[in-house]
């Protein structure tokens, strides 16, 4: 028969009357059930991903060379140090700006912008004729380091699926991670060549970077048309910090500022010296006994960061995120604490993979923190902006303050009052500790967990 053989027609009937025997069928554009979906990561955070690569690569290849390189020109160490500190110095001071300039002409033109000006201040420290025209070139460079930096964060925050934020935190870290490995790798082979050679190459790492941005970074869907046709306003920093978890973001970015970035370039190498010096007393090449262990104190730092990056940014999207912050924050704090107290080399990498573990497993759930509080349909550059002020003055102030207290009362009290400020910050971010937030500027869904 004619009904037996012919399909039956769901695009026109919804609902088979109950007389009929068959059971009812609703149409797949009816069904409500969603389907689970493997969130991907966006094509725009791979490209963002392979352009902080060649961006930490190129970095990595000036920062072993540029204080010997501020003292080719006749200067002593606290010059060479100027030309170090300055640059950090006119990122904090150019940071609101940038945020503000986010807010007005979108992230991705600012941070091409910011690329090419860090370009050109690495052509023009190559070529430096005397040590002002130097100080000149890397203050300029901070500008546009300080306006890259803070609109690759909206970016993240903008592109990042919600349920992904974690993860993409993780991956972005870990790529600028890798190339901060590699990059100084790369230096010591261009060594030969000369101490110029490298900012050349740092400036057309981030030519190519800018113009990988430019070209392939086009189409980001929520950074130019979509975001000014939309109601939302700019979240703006006093806003921002009716967020109990962007407070506590504050806090923890000066510790890690201070403990994790300032102190792990300035007194770990020291640092090494006094252990090799225990061990070994005044007998044998102490600096290049030292230089060694500082040197792979350094990578297994970034070994065990990397490891756990990827995986404590994964799981903190599956449930509640300041969890991970609190445990980073305590292993970190707690290795830290016991660095400037370690007998020998063994113990002196053992607690370098450990703080790079704790590092590592904060990270990127507190930079999705940050993200869940903007949210994806509003700018929030100008609180990210103030976020990176809080590292920038952790980096600057860190090193200075744990310097003296090592001179005044060893590295021990130096690593164990800059692990303790860890440890507060892990208390800052309890997980017993219930967030409050206004509900009004929250994104739906948002719970602070």
């Amino acid at each position: 028969m004619k009904e037996d053989t012919e399909p039956l027609d769901t695009n026109s009937m919804s609902v088979v009357p109950p007389e009929t025997g068959v059971i009812p069928v609703i149409p797949p554009a009816d069904r409500q059930v969603p389907l689970p979906v493997k969130v991907k990561i966006p094509e725009q955070i791979k490209v963002m991903l392979i352009a902080s690569f060649l961006i930490a690569l190129g970095f990595g290849l000036i920062a072993p060379v540029l204080p010997r390189y501020a003292t080719t020109f006749g200067v002593g160490t606290a010059v060479a140090g100027v030309v170090i500190s300055i640059f950090a110095t006119t990122r904090l001071l150019f940071a609101p700006t940038s945020g503000k300039l986010i807010e007005k002409f979108t992230e991705r033109p600012i941070y091409i912008a910011g690329l090419l000006i860090v370009a050109l201040g690495s052509l023009g420290t190559a070529f430096s004729p005397n040590i002002w025209v130097l100080l000149f070139f890397r203050a300029f460079g901070g500008i546009g380091s300080v306006m890259f930096t803070v609109s690759a964060m909206a970016l993240l925050v903008r592109l990042a699926p919600p349920t992904i934020r974690g993860r993409v935190s993780g991956y972005y870290a870990t790529s600028f991670l890798m190339g901060n490995i590699l990059g100084p790798v790369a230096g010591a082979l261009a060594a030969p060549l000369g101490m110029r050679l490298p900012f050349i190459f740092y400036s057309l790492m981030l030519f190519i970077a800018s113009g990988f941005i430019y070209f392939k970074l086009k189409d980001t869907g929520m950074t130019t048309t979509m975001l000014r046709a939309q109601s939302n306003p700019p979240l703006t920093f006093k806003q921002a910090l009716g967020f109990s978890n962007y407070r506590s973001a504050l806090f923890g970015n000066f510790a890690i500022g201070w403990a994790a970035f300032g102190i792990r370039v300035s007194l770990v190498p020291l640092a090494a010296l006094a252990v090799v010096t225990l061990m070994y007393g005044e007998n044998g090449n102490l600096d290049n006994q030292a230089a060694m262990l500082a040197g792979v104190s350094m990578a297994t730092y970034a070994a065990g960061n990397a490891l756990s990056q990827n995986i404590a940014g994964r799981y903190s999207d599956r449930g509640a995120r300041r969890p991970y912050i609190f445990a980073g924050f305590l292993v970190a704090g707690a290795a830290t604490v016991f660095f400037g107290l370690a007998p020998n080399a063994l113990w002196f990498i053992a607690l370098s993979v450990l703080t790079g573990i704790g590092t590592g497993i904060l990270a990127p759930a507190m930079q999705a923190s940050l993200a869940d509080i903007i949210g994806n349909k509003r700018s929030g550059g100008a609180a990210l902006a103030n976020a990176q002020m809080f590292a920038d003055v952790g980096q600057i102030i860190g090193p200075i303050l744990a310097g003296a207290i090592a001179d005044s009362l060893g590295f021990g009290w130096a690593f164990g009052v800059s692990g303790a400020l860890m440890i507060i910050a892990a208390f800052v971010w309890s997980p017993l500790r219930k967030p409050t937030f206004p509900v009004h500027l929250a994104d739906e869904g948002y719970t602070g967990r």
